[in-house]
């Protein structure tokens, strides 16, 4: 018979033939016999086996790696394993139970499972939630395979990381219930970006509260009654890492070889000051001018900001003196940009706050003098800034100021003589009725930093006073020295302004600091009459940077920071 006949077409089907049928079922030898019998026996055998006893005992190699092919974590944290030939075998002869059951009262609700007996409509509706859920099943044993071992007293977070945590710490959680795995799963599926997002605000978010539950501790804090403890994380900035620091202010430059005193933080006795963080601070200016006005120690204090402002920003050529000016001692005024920000750190030179004048004596000769009742010309330039801070105090211990003698006017009035402090009190309070006058309170945050301490031992600058040999801070209270009397006469003239004034209390805490001085490092070379001298001319008045100033600071950080918490403004 030939090929084409041995097919014969049925309703669009093919069946074989008798011929073919006859063929394939003969038996024509007892071995073929006896080896086909045989075959089925086994086959059967093999079957029912699979069929009462579907988990394979998992401690055998061969079934573990043929059998099983998932892995779920129950409650108490051991596992199970299901076989391939029990699914099978489930499809086939479905369990009428409501649930998958895991080890006692370790269920999977049944809305969560797939009962393939169970009667439906079968559309593409019922389809697309039968893959759904099974998808969900499935994704839940991936995560439990990929789980990784863990000590202990250890878990995983949301995003894989390990971490420990204590026994009792640790919930069970209900595959299938909306646990961890698969609350990861459902997360991150197709959308990583999206967690990596949410993690990153997630840490941004921690950290302004972590900075608003410290401001709450820092309203009603003194931030000037502490002392000064060791950190070895100090300085803010790197020795020699800020390159616009003055010859005058660079002790590591100059070649200071103990550097202890750079690893100290000023600690309050109430709470504890922020770090310095220079970008939140940087985000605080921004669209905004920081002013410092008053004597080479605000110079001090405005060049420690400017370093550590400029080292928290990643292109540092985006941060530049207005002028292009790179020595900070010879003009009246500087003005740093921070491009990125749009806001300026500047300095106006104002030693006594009120104006230096010259009058003419009854011979016509010219001499300097003090007008009490001016302010400084340059007050006008920073009356519209958003934060200023005002300083005065080391030039009204020259001689001069100290005997006032023919120095001190008021409108045509030359004093022949006048109390130095009184005199400071006039300035003051001329000072204090300017800023009542022409400074917006809504707009501008006025601060005044306290007079800092100096310690010349054995005279003063220009008569041998010298402090070479401090290296370590005072701390015995005893050998502080009495509150100045100009710090009085300052504050009773802010009772009596009508604008706020942050009063940067900060005379105790550089008292405490006598090593922090350049001493004989205040310069790198120099002349044939400072070398003259055993000791050279010192500077116990200034300080060094990195060092103390950095301190002052941080103590206006945390100030703005209260500020702006006060104020309900988001960080």
């Amino acid at each position: 018979m030939a090929d084409s006949t041995k097919y014969i077409p049925v309703n669009g089907r093919n069946l074989v033939s008798d011929l073919k049928l006859k063929t394939l079922f003969s038996f024509r030898t007892k071995k073929t016999k006896a080896f086909v019998y045989a075959f089925v026996s086994i086959f059967v055998a093999v079957t029912f086996f699979l069929a009462f006893n579907p988990s394979p005992d998992p401690s055998s190699p061969w079934f573990s790696n043929i059998f099983i092919t998932s892995t779920t974590i129950k409650a108490n944290g051991t596992t199970s394993s299901s076989s391939k030939f029990s699914n099978i075998y489930s499809y086939f002869f479905p369990s009428n139970s409501s649930g998958i059951t895991q080890s006692g009262n370790d269920t999977i609700p049944r809305s969560q499972t797939v009962n393939l007996n169970e009667p439906s409509v079968i559309n593409n509706q019922s389809i697309s939630q039968n893959h759904t859920q099974i998808n969900a099943q499935q994704e839940t044993n991936h995560t439990a395979i990929i789980m990784p071992k863990l000590a202990k007293n250890e878990s995983v977070t949301e995003n894989g990381v390990k971490s420990s945590s204590k026994p009792q710490d640790s919930v069970p959680v209900k595959l299938g219930t909306g646990g961890p795995s698969q609350r990861i799963e459902e997360k991150n599926r197709g959308n990583n970006v999206s967690s990596v997002s949410e993690k990153k605000q997630g840490n941004e978010d921690g950290k302004k509260q972590g900075i608003k539950d410290l401001l709450k501790k820092l309203v009603n804090c003194d931030m000037f009654d502490g002392e000064w403890v060791r950190d070895e994380s100090y300085p803010l900035y790197k020795p020699g890492s800020c390159s616009l620091i003055d010859e005058q202010f660079n002790c590591f430059s100059n070649g200071r070889p103990d550097l202890g005193f750079q690893q100290y933080k000023w600690k309050p006795k109430a709470c504890t000051l922020p770090r310095l963080d220079g970008s939140i601070m940087l985000q605080l200016l921004r669209g905004k001018r920081l002013v410092f006005v008053g004597d080479s120690l605000n110079r001090n204090m405005w060049e420690s900001l400017i370093c550590i402002l400029r080292n928290s920003v990643k292109d540092q050529t985006k941060v530049y003196e207005a002028s292009g000016r790179h020595n900070f001692r010879s003009e009246p005024s500087y003005a740093f940009i921070f491009k990125d920000y749009n806001c300026t750190v500047e300095f106006y030179v104002a030693p006594f706050l009120v104006q230096e004048w010259e009058a003419k004596d009854k011979n016509g000769t010219k001499k300097e003098t003090l007008r009490l009742d001016l302010i400084s010309n340059s007050a006008y330039q920073y009356k519209t800034a958003d934060v200023v801070v005002f300083n005065t105090g080391h030039w009204w211990t020259h001689e001069k100021t100290s005997k006032g003698e023919d120095y001190y006017q008021e409108g045509g009035h030359i004093y022949s003589e006048l109390n130095v402090l009184e005199a400071f009190r006039k300035a003051m309070t001329t000072w204090g009725m300017w800023v009542d006058a022409n400074i917006n309170p809504t707009k501008t945050s006025v601060f005044f930093r306290g007079y800092s301490a100096s310690h010349f031992s054995g005279g003063q600058w220009n008569s041998g006073g010298a402090c070479d040999h401090e290296i370590e801070p005072i701390t015995n209270t005893t050998y502080l020295t009495p509150y100045p009397d100009k710090m009085t006469v300052l504050e009773n003239v802010f009772k009596g302004m009508k604008t706020r004034v942050s009063y940067l209390n900060i005379t105790r805490l550089t008292d405490f600091r006598k090593d922090g001085h350049p001493s004989i490092y205040r310069k790198q070379h120099y002349t044939e009459e400072e070398m003259k001298s055993p000791l050279h001319f010192q500077d116990c008045s200034h300080w060094c940077l990195p060092g103390v100033p950095d301190a002052w600071n941080e103590i206006l950080y945390a100030q703005l920071l209260v500020k702006k918490y006060q104020s309900q403004q988001p960080l």
